[in-house]
């Protein structure tokens, strides 16, 4: 039996006598086998006694990198108040919306459909992001509780949320260049909440946690670190006369069918920006048809040349260099002035007037001659000393310097226009800070855009004489035979100057114009500067005293109510003649 069982079955032939068998290897062949073997099985003894009896650094990360994870745990933002107390920018809490797609795909079509619906996005959309090869996405950011409370109950796995907030903005486009806003990550990007990113944003917390496989917290392992909540800002700005500006503002845009216009309201006592309106402007909290028309902050970014509110800088150095008085006459017959082989003039041939009357009447020719008195060095360090050409110290981003040109290149011609505001370029909030030596009694202050309750110490830039000498004049500018009779304001008395300047349009002026007037109240006792530009008015007004004064008169009565500030004048009754509506250029 066992002889037949070794034999093949077809050939008879015995398997022990098989010729493969007959073969025979070398002994070394199998001890090296049988060695490397042995080295093998050596090494992974001792790989495992290393990492699960000495070193176990390796399989406790592996092990805690699949259980384990940290959490961020969010800072609040500061709050951005008014002077007042008043919000203007808050942190609510929202929920970021992610999900691992390998998960969700495995999800029934119906309630992918009802997760688009409810993000408020095409189904195909969210498939895209779902269909990519990153294991963790974002779907929505700043998602309302009660979205995310809908979406848990769909169950669908891989979905998650995550804890963050959203900035909301009560005033909306009221507001909007002052506050500025902030993107999803939390980060400023204009005004104020760029300004003051750091000191808003706080500090973000993080612990560490223990998940099941379904990604459940089911235990704490330790708080490695708490949150810092952001420090709260308070602004300068007062929200009820931001409100008055806007609302007037947009009044004259409307009625004017302007491009844009801009608007500041200074504290003369303190340097606080009260009110910092721009139009067009935009709604923070909508920002889906975001232009950058509406994003431009015109009072901070945009130069204009600001015409004849410039005279009564050329006038106050013609007094503190006593060259003239306010009633030196001077001749501006025939109402034009020949300088080189260029020619200036009034609007309107004025003959003989006093330094008072120039100011008063607005009058080109008579400002040309006094400046033609000084010499350049002294004009242009008149006008660096009150900052233009200058950026303004605000810490506000994009604000502007403008442009003053050299002195040692100017041109008597050149010397002349720059007297009544031309060939000079400033920015708004410039314009409406020079005119602190007026209401201040010839010292310049810094601009502040944060609270302050300190009255800080200003630099003399001309005398205090001269100072009250030039207010007088301006009040005079803004009275019934001024230029301005639309700048009175019942109850107070007012001190300003009106503006209308040419476009540039690729190096030439055009017949487009830049309406703006500056002044100040009550003139007894100077509380307020308020500055008005009008961009491109287009509905058959142009002039300074025509376009921009009436809209200071209505925010400077306004705010001073606001304010609780006394009246300083029995007058209540506005006095606007017939032909008062014409200014120089």
């Amino acid at each position: 039996m066992a002889t037949a069982s070794r034999t093949a079955a077809g050939k008879g032939i015995s398997f022990s006598a098989s010729p493969v068998l007959a073969v025979k290897l070398p002994v070394w062949r199998s001890r090296v086998v049988l060695f490397l073997m042995f080295v093998a099985f050596a090494t992974l003894a001792g790989r495992a006694l290393w990492l699960q009896g000495i070193s176990t650094e390796f399989l406790q990360k592996q092990g805690a990198s699949r259980y384990a994870r940290t959490l961020e745990l969010p800072a609040t933002r500061g709050k951005i108040t008014d002077r007042n107390g008043q919000v203007l920018a808050s942190s609510l809490p929202v929920k970021a919306v992610w999900a691992i797609p390998e998960d969700v795909l495995e999800a029934p079509d119906e309630k992918i459909a009802q997760l688009a619906r409810l993000l408020g996005m095409p189904e195909r959309d969210l498939r895209k992001k779902l269909d990519s090869d990153k294991t963790f996405v974002y779907l929505k950011r700043q998602v309302e509780q009660d979205v995310t409370d809908k979406i848990a109950k769909l169950n669908i796995p891989g979905i998650g949320t995550r804890r963050e907030y959203k900035r909301y903005y009560p005033d909306g486009e009221v507001m909007a260049h002052v506050v500025g806003f902030t993107n999803v990550e939390d980060v400023g990007q204009e005004g104020m909440e760029l300004t003051f990113q750091k000191s808003l944003v706080g500090v973000t917390g993080s612990r560490r946690v223990i998940k099941d496989r379904l990604g459940q917290i089911v235990e704490d392992i330790e708080s490695v670190r708490m949150p810092h909540d952001g420090k709260d800002l308070a602004l300068s700005i007062d929200r009820k006369i931001q409100h008055i500006a806007y609302t007037h503002l947009k009044e004259a845009v409307e009625k004017h069918k302007a491009k844009a216009a801009a608007m500041v309201v200074l504290d003369v006592k303190t340097g606080e920006v009260l009110a910092l309106v721009n139009l067009p402007t935009y709604n923070p909290n909508d920002r889906s048809k975001l232009t950058g028309a509406q994003l431009r902050n015109r009072v901070m970014t945009d130069t204009f040349e600001p015409g004849s509110t410039l005279k009564p800088f050329t006038i106050a150095l013609a007094l503190e260099n006593r060259l003239v008085t306010p009633n030196t006459p001077i001749q501006t017959a025939p109402g034009r002035i020949t300088i080189g082989r260029a020619t200036i003039g009034d609007a309107h041939p004025h003959g003989m007037l006093t330094v008072s009357q120039v100011l008063e009447k607005s009058s080109n020719v008579g400002t040309a001659k006094m400046a033609l008195q000084l010499q350049p060095q002294e004009m242009w360090e008149m006008f660096t000393t009150i900052g233009f050409g200058q950026q303004p110290k605000l810490g506000f981003p994009g604000a502007v310097a403008g442009r003053v040109r050299p002195y040692k290149s100017w041109k008597p011609i050149e010397q002349a226009t720059m007297s009544y505001g031309h060939g000079i370029s400033t920015s708004l909030i410039q314009v409406a800070r020079s005119y602190l030596i007026f209401a201040r009694d010839g010292d310049m202050i810094p601009l502040s855009l944060q609270k302050t309750s300190d009255h800080p110490i200003g630099q003399q830039v001309i005398s205090s004489k001269t100072a009250r000498s030039v207010r007088a004049m301006l009040e005079l500018a803004a009275g019934p035979e001024g230029t301005a009779p639309q700048a009175q304001v019942p109850g107070y008395r007012v001190a300003g100057k009106t503006g209308t300047a040419h476009k540039l349009v690729n190096g030439q002026y055009a017949n487009k114009y830049v309406s703006s007037f500056v002044g100040f109240a009550p003139v007894s006792d100077p509380r307020i500067v308020v500055a008005v530009m009008v961009d491109e008015p287009s509905n058959g007004f142009h002039y300074g005293g025509q376009v921009a004064a009436p809209v200071f008169s209505a925010v400077t009565a306004s705010a001073l109510r606001a304010m609780n500030v006394a009246p300083d004048s029995t007058v209540t009754d506005i006095i606007i003649p017939a032909n008062s509506l014409q200014e120089s250029l």
